[in-house]
């Protein structure tokens, strides 16, 4: 256990000039007693995230040196030995539906109100981490937990927290990522630290006396060690805001590469706070992209829309993590149903509907515990396949998983997923990368694109297969090769079909130059960008 070291105003520079919001309304949010908290767990783990990263750094260079992914030798003992993690918090016990969404009051409420037993509000990929929002984001959980929380639309139309609400679960931003309006002796510190940090004081001690529970989604991991590295936070944060060990709970996306081979030492490190895992399907796909961006010939994927949960590797990656959880006592919960109910086109909305009921049904049948919706419409569809295999019970814990044998080489196995370079698959990734950036720019981060709700891990992944296809130099169905050249002249026309669309007076007002230069440099720069979320940050 680490203590908070440096628990001081002193060295802190804290950004309190916030567009729209008065000085007091700044001072609510950042009180001094806040600040120094955080100040101190980014003096206390700070150096630790920066090894941590340093250390995902070699990784990579080794793997593009040639070497591979395996199950850790060194921690084998972990993987034999007989433990599970603390038993499930009382508000966390039943969580077959799960909803997830950015953190503006509006959504906010209606995620809260929407009938899910959990609600994920995101600070990360849903989000777009402009100042105003961070803090809005933080003020307005706050008052949700307090049960005040309003907003009134500019229709006229008043939105209030019901009287069955979902548990909140809060996403912090990953490890990768400055907060640069908080500088501590020079330098930004964790964004991760910052959120959960300032979520903690202002809010911890409070659901532990209303009989809840502060928990938090962990994204965007790579290693276990990682996961000590937040284990030792919430301790000296328990610690300090005087709390018992274990009150805190972490549910931990297994949504890179690198840590489904450490599923089972992620949950050891973080056996006292753990949650759970959750299968983040559309970051695993980009990381599976960026962790061989080096190799691109040798984990070549087809078209994003063809790579489906039941491909090779991503059924390995699902039923261990099915198998990893259940034999440890934790939960496992699925992926994301992104669908947006079309009020206008019934076939549309059938279609979709049946895939996602197939999606859930396939999740609930290996065993998973419960699923992610994007849509408060699609709650009803999510609970009713869950309760079919749930009956009175709040999960499937007890249901353990000895068919499941998952190699290195299954996870590794892209080259079995069928599926083709398509123009049509090419055009799109340009499109809805494009069009997410553009509005990702203007400050929002969870989009409607094509009735799906996209986030940051849809711009990533298009992105990616687009320098995937050009590195690797692959070739359409049709028997084009992927160049950055014909990449580039369909990025001319669908920026022209864009401007015909919303017209040239609304293209004019958009970000639309900055977001065409960002994505050409995030798919087709050298090297290949860790992040997109890293340069469009200097850019809002």
């Amino acid at each position: 256990m680490a203590e908070l070291v440096g628990v001081t105003a002193d060295g802190v520079s804290v950004d309190r000039a916030v567009p729209g919001w008065t000085a007091n309304e700044v001072a609510q949010v950042l009180a001094d007693n806040a600040v120094a908290f955080v100040a101190g767990l980014q003096r206390t783990f700070g150096p630790r995230r920066a090894e941590l990263l340093e250390r995902r750094a070699a990784r990579r260079a080794a793997i593009a040196a040639g070497a591979t992914l395996d199950f850790l030798p060194e921690t084998a003992d972990i993987r034999a030995g007989d433990w599970t993690v603390a038993p499930p918090a009382p508000d966390l016990t039943d969580r077959r539906c799960e909803i997830t969404g950015p953190t503006d009051p509006k959504m906010v409420i209606n995620a809260l109100n929407s009938g899910a037993r959990v609600f994920m509000a995101d600070f990360e990929d849903a989000n777009v981490p402009t100042w105003a929002n961070m803090l809005d984001g933080q003020r307005t959980l706050t008052a949700a937990i307090a049960g005040t929380l309003t907003f009134t639309n500019p229709d006229g139309r008043v939105y209030r927290l019901g009287e069955r609400l979902a548990t909140l679960v809060v996403r912090p931003r990953g490890w990768h990522l400055p907060e640069r309006h908080v500088i501590v002796d020079g330098e930004p510190m964790s964004a991760a630290l910052f959120d959960a940090g300032l979520y903690l004081h202002r809010n911890a001690r409070t659901l532990v006396a209303a009989g809840r529970t502060p928990a938090f989604y962990l994204p965007k991991m790579e290693s276990h060690l990682e996961a000590r590295l937040w284990n030792d936070v919430f301790t000296a944060a328990e610690e300090a805001l005087g709390l018992p060990v274990g009150t805190i709970r972490a549910t931990v996306l297994i949504e890179t590469l690198p840590a489904a081979f450490e599923m089972e030492e992620i949950l050891y490190e973080l056996r006292e706070h753990s949650a759970g895992l959750n299968a983040g399907r559309w970051d695993y796909m980009f990381s599976t992209i960026k962790t061989f961006a080096a190799r691109p010939g040798e984990f070549l994927l087809p078209d994003r829309n063809s790579v489906t949960m039941t491909v090779p590797f991503l059924r390995a990656y699902t039923e261990l993590l099915v198998a990893t959880c259940h034999r440890r006592g934790a939960h496992a919960i699925g992926g994301m149903a992104a669908f947006i109910p079309s009020r206008r086109d019934a076939a549309v909305n059938a279609a979709a509907l049946a895939k996602v009921r197939a999606d859930k049904e396939r999740e609930s049948g290996d065993g998973f515990d419960g699923s992610w919706v994007a849509h408060p419409d699609l709650v009803p569809v999510c609970t009713e396949v869950f309760d079919k295999v749930l009956g009175d019970k709040p999960n499937q814990l007890s249901r353990q998983r000895p068919d499941v044998h998952v190699s290195a080489a299954d996870l590794l196995d892209i080259a079995a997923t069928p599926g083709e370079i398509t123009e049509a698959g090419l055009r799109n990734d340009i499109s809805v990368g494009l069009r997410y950036l553009e509005t990702w720019l203007r400050g929002t981060g969870a989009v409607g694109i094509d009735n799906l709700m996209e986030d940051a891990a849809t711009a990533e992944i298009c992105r990616s297969q687009l320098y995937q296809w050009v590195a690797a130099g692959a070739s359409l169905n049709d028997g084009r090769k992927v160049t950055a050249d014909l990449v580039r002249a369909m990025l001319a026309e669908e920026v022209d079909r864009i401007r015909g669309g919303v017209g040239e007076q609304a293209f004019a007002a958009g970000r639309w130059p900055d977001a065409i230069e960002l994505f050409e440099l995030t798919a087709l720069g050298e090297p290949f960008v860790e992040f997109l979320t890293l340069p469009a940050y200097e850019r809002v």
